[in-house]
């Protein structure tokens, strides 16, 4: 079963790249990795050559912390591409303060245009206590609003818990 969309959620940790990461090679397509984090300091370094390194040098990587759509619309249908992660894209909209709305329904629009086969990630945020702050809610409340509206539009849903996926919407391929 084809899909054009397939939404991977789970919490922090969870296995949801590698499975992610996994779905896009057994397509069996050009593979690309349009990365949405921004480096600022260390750590980050080191989790990025991880992630490159678990990889394989079969994918071409694409840098875009902001804006997805250039990337999304050079997608033929010969790709598969896999966007890690949409809870980066949107920190780094929020702390820029950019119109979230408005980000988030271009997220939309470059997804269903694009041609490609297209796997995003992103984390389950709201099954904690309420932050006690007003910027950690704000970002709990837009990455809910955003989870909610890429779950609607995907052909396939899973989350992933300790490495398992459960699939919430379509059938595995």
């Amino acid at each position: 079963m084809r899909h054009n969309l397939t939404f991977v959620l789970g919490g922090a940790a969870s296995g949801k790249s590698l499975f992610a990461e996994q779905l896009v090679v057994s397509s069996e397509k050009s593979r690309k990795y349009v990365a949405t984090s921004q480096v600022f300091d260390d750590e980050m370094k080191l989790k990025i050559r991880q992630h490159i390194a678990q990889r394989g040098a079969d994918w071409t990587t694409i840098e875009a912390p902001f804006d997805l759509s250039p990337a999304l619309a050079e997608l033929t249908p010969d790709e598969a591409c896999l966007i890690d992660c949409a809870t980066m894209w949107l920190t780094n909209h929020l702390l820029a303060e950019h119109d979230l709305v408005h980000e988030q329904a271009a997220l939309l629009e470059a997804l269903k245009s694009s041609a490609g086969q297209i796997v995003i990630v992103s984390n389950e945020v709201g099954q904690g206590i309420v932050p006690e702050n007003a910027l950690a809610r704000k970002f709990r409340e837009a990455q809910g609003r955003l989870n909610i509206a890429l779950a609607a539009q995907a052909d396939l849903v899973v989350q992933v818990t300790a490495g398992l996926p459960m699939v919430l919407k379509g059938q595995l391929p």
